[in-house]
C-alpha cells in the first residue's frame, strides 16, 4: 500500500525543532485522521502530532528523547491511493542541512546554534548534551577569543554560563585551558540535562534582563478582597482580583500599557494580561485575553482551566504568546516581597505576596485594629514607563483591590 509521511508540523512562529517524549502507537495499528500518535516538547510546552489521514501505521521512524527539526519525518502511514496522491502533492521538501533554530530579538548575535553546528567538532543537538536554546555570544562581549567562542557555540554555552570562571590570559581572557578546567570540573558534580522548559525560562529571563528594569512597591489592604470573596461562587483568588485590577487600571491609562520598539511606542489592540502558573521544572504564562472585559467570574473559570492545562504542560505558544503584563502571585509559597521579571515581550509584570495581619491605627476609633496587608509590587521596563507613571499606576491599582466593586 502507498505510504504517507508523518510530519513533524509547525509548532509556533518561533520554534524550530521538538523533542519526542512519547509515542502512543506501534507498527500495525490502525489510526483515523488526526489522531494524536507522538507526543513533542518544545521549550514552550507539550504538543500532539497527529495522524495525516486515516490508515496503518507502518512505521515510527522518530525515537523518543531524540530532537527533530520542523518538517522532518516521524513514520509512515499505509493509506488509501486517494490519500497517498492528496499528500504528495502537499509534501514539503526535506530540510538540507542543520535548520537554524528562530529566536526572536537575537539577529544581532555572532554564533548561533545552527552555526555551531558546522564548527569543528560540532553536530548540532545530536550527541544527547542538555543544551539551551540560545546563541553562544553575544555581540561586543570581549576577551574571549574565538577557539573559546566555537567550544561554547558547541557545547551551546552563553557568557553567563563562563561568569565564575577566573580567566587566566591576558588581562584576564579567559583561555581554551581556563574553559576546559571549568568543564571538567562541572563533570565531575551532579548533573542533569535541563528540560526544554526550564530552558526556555533561562532563555526568557536572559532577554528580559537586557532591558532596564525598575520596581516599586507599596501595600495593600485585602480585606475588601477577602469579603468581596465570600459573596461569590467560585470564589476567585486574590490573583484574580489583582488581574482585573491590572487590566482596568491600564485600560483607563493606555500610555501605561505601551511598549517602546525602536523609536516607536506602540499601544496594544487589548488588554492581555498573563498569570503566572508553577508547572514541572519551571514557570508557565498563560494568557487572559482582553482581561478588562472579562468578569471575575468568567475570569475564574478561565484561569482553572488554563492552570490544568498548564499544570499537564498543555498550553501552547500561541496561548502564551502576546499579553501587555502578567501577574505573579508569589504570595502562595508564603513570601511578603519579590521582584518577579516581566517577559521579554511584556512591558511589566505585578507580583502580590501573602496577606498578614497588622494592627493599622485607626483615626476614628483612636485605636490600633488588624488589617490584612499585602506588599504589592510593579516591575517595568524603564525605557517605556517612568517611576511617575509606575508609581500612579500602582497606586490606581491598589485603590481598585480596595474597593472591589468596581472591579
Amino acid at each position: 500500500m502507498p505510504q504517507v509521511p508523518i510530519i513533524m508540523p509547525q509548532l509556533g512562529e518561533s520554534i524550530a525543532e521538538a523533542t519526542v517524549v512519547d509515542v502512543k502507537v506501534k507498527p500495525g495499528d490502525e489510526v483515523v485522521a488526526d489522531q494524536e500518535i507522538i507526543e513533542v516538547e518544545t521549550n514552550k510546552a507539550v504538543m500532539g502530532v497527529t495522524t495525516p489521514c486515516k490508515g496503518k501505521i507502518d512505521k515510527i521512524t522518530a525515537q523518543v528523547k531524540e530532537t527533530y527539526p520542523i518538517g522532518a519525518i516521524l513514520g509512515y502511514v499505509e493509506a488509501s491511493e486517494a490519500d497517498a496522491a492528496t499528500f504528495a502533492k502537499q509534501a514539503p521538501p526535506q530540510p538540507e542541512g542543520e535548520v537554524a533554530e528562530e529566536i526572536p530579538a537575537r539577529a544581532d548575535q555572532e554564533i548561533s546554534v545552527a552555526q555551531a553546528s558546522r564548527l569543528p567538532g560540532g553536530d548540532g543537538n545530536r550527541d544527547g548534551r542538555a543544551t539551551l536554546p540560545v546563541p553562544a555570544t553575544l555581540k561586543g562581549a570581549g576577551f574571549l577569543s574565538p577557539r573559546v567562542r566555537a567550544r561554547m557555540a558547541e557545547l551551546h554555552l552563553t557568557n553567563a554560563d563562563l561568569a565564575g570562571i577566573m580567566g587566566t590570559g591576558a588581562g584576564n581572557r579567559v583561555t581554551i585551558k581556563d574553559l576546559e578546567n571549568f568543564l571538567q570540573h562541572i563533570e565531575k558534580e551532579k548533573s542533569a540535562d535541563a528540560s526544554a522548559l526550564r530552558a526556555g525560562v533561562a532563555d526568557a529571563m536572559r532577554r528580559s534582563w537586557s532591558r532596564p528594569l525598575a520596581t516599586i512597591g507599596s501595600s495593600v489592604n485585602l480585606d475588601p478582597v477577602l469579603q468581596d470573596r465570600q459573596s461569590r461562587d467560585p470564589k476567585p483568588g486574590p490573583a484574580l482580583y489583582a488581574v482585573r485590577a491590572l487590566a482596568t487600571a491600564l485600560s483607563e491609562n493606555p500610555a501605561a500599557a505601551a511598549k517602546l520598539i525602536g523609536d516607536k511606542v506602540v499601544q496594544p489592540d487589548s488588554i492581555d494580561i498573563g498569570v503566572a502558573v508553577e508547572a514541572e521544572d519551571g514557570i508557565m504564562v498563560p494568557i487572559i485575553r482582553a482581561a478588562d472585559k472579562t468578569s471575575l467570574a468568567d475570569l475564574t473559570a478561565k484561569y482553572q482551566e488554563l492552570v490544568e492545562l498548564a499544570r499537564r504542560r498543555r498550553i501552547s505558544p500561541d496561548m502564551q504568546a502576546g499579553g501587555v503584563a502578567a501577574v505573579s502571585n508569589f504570595g502562595t509559597f508564603g513570601v511578603e516581597w519579590g521582584t518577579p521579571i516581566p517577559l521579554p515581550d511584556q512591558t511589566m509584570i505585578l507580583g502580590l505576596g501573602v496577606g498578614k495581619k497588622v494592627p493599622t491605627w485607626d483615626e476614628s476609633k483612636n485605636e490600633f485594629v488588624p488589617k490584612t496587608e499585602a506588599q504589592i509590587t510593579l516591575s517595568f521596563d524603564h525605557r517605556s514607563l517612568d517611576g511617575g507613571g509606575g508609581g500612579r499606576l500602582l497606586k490606581r491599582i491598589i485603590e481598585l483591590l480596595e474597593d472591589p466593586a468596581k472591579l
